[in-house]
Formats: C-alpha cells, sequence, structure tokens
C-alpha cells in the first residue's frame, strides 16, 4: 500500500513538472545551422495567449536593419524590439505543443504558421515555421 501510494504521488509530481514547462522566458534564437547565433527573443503570455519579440540581435552590422521586406503594420519597423511570434496558444489535443500563430523571419518578410515544442525539460525548444507541407526548425536555447 505505501508503495502504490509513493508511486501515484511520484506520477503526480512529474505530471505537474512537465506541465510547467512552458514556452515563457528569454530564448537565443539559433539559426537552421544549428551554430550560428542570431538574437534574443522574449517571449512573454497574457491570457493564454504567446508572444516573441527580438530584445538583441548579436551581429553589429544588423543593429540598425529594418524589416524592409515585411507586408504588413512591421514593414519598416527596426528589427530590435520588433514582434516576430504572435497569436500561439497550447495546443488544446497535445499539450506539449504550442500552436495556432504565426512566426516571422524579418529577413525575408514571410510569415509562417508556428508549432513551439519545449524540449530538453524546457532548456530548450523547437522553433517550427512551416507553409503546408514545407518547414523550418530551429532550436532555440533557453537564457533565462
Amino acid at each position: 500500500m505505501k508503495n502504490l501510494f509513493a508511486a501515484a504521488v511520484l506520477s503526480l509530481v512529474a505530471a505537474m513538472a512537465s506541465a510547467q514547462i512552458t514556452p515563457v522566458g528569454l530564448w537565443k534564437t539559433i539559426d537552421d545551422d544549428g551554430k550560428t547565433e542570431k538574437s534574443l527573443v522574449r517571449i512573454t503570455e497574457s491570457g493564454g495567449v504567446l508572444t516573441g519579440t527580438i530584445e538583441k540581435v548579436f551581429d553589429p552590422a544588423k543593429q540598425d536593419a529594418k524589416c524592409d521586406k515585411c507586408a504588413d503594420e512591421r514593414k519598416d519597423k527596426p528589427v530590435l524590439g520588433l514582434t516576430i511570434l504572435r497569436n500561439v496558444k497550447q495546443d488544446a489535443s497535445d499539450k506539449e505543443h504550442w500552436t495556432g500563430g504565426e512566426i516571422l523571419d524579418p529577413n525575408s518578410g514571410k510569415t509562417y504558421k508556428a508549432r513551439l515544442t519545449p524540449i530538453e525539460g524546457g532548456k530548450k525548444m523547437e522553433m517550427r515555421g512551416y507553409i503546408a507541407f514545407f518547414y523550418r526548425t530551429q532550436v532555440w536555447q533557453r537564457v533565462e
């Protein structure tokens, strides 16, 4: 009986721990090559909706870059401070993923559907941008 109770408590604790893994925080973006550090993006949550904003650009030559290829209200806005992730929510059917919103590639001005998946206990995150069957996945590293 004691062992059954201990197993139930451990299962509950494990379930609670995995439920608390979230994309909210500061992330170092890594390019598709898996090596090149690009920026720091802060992901925040309000009312169950995630938003991500660029807080730092690592390339000194791009410090004053603008999103000149953007087609929406972000056109010609500075990349530093730009909201690149918006309207992402936790997937109701699969609590390990956050979906339903979009991610912007400020270099191309293109937006993609977004899917965020924290991995390695929340230390890293798979950021997938996709259109139909075509996608790009980057692995971001948690900074805080």
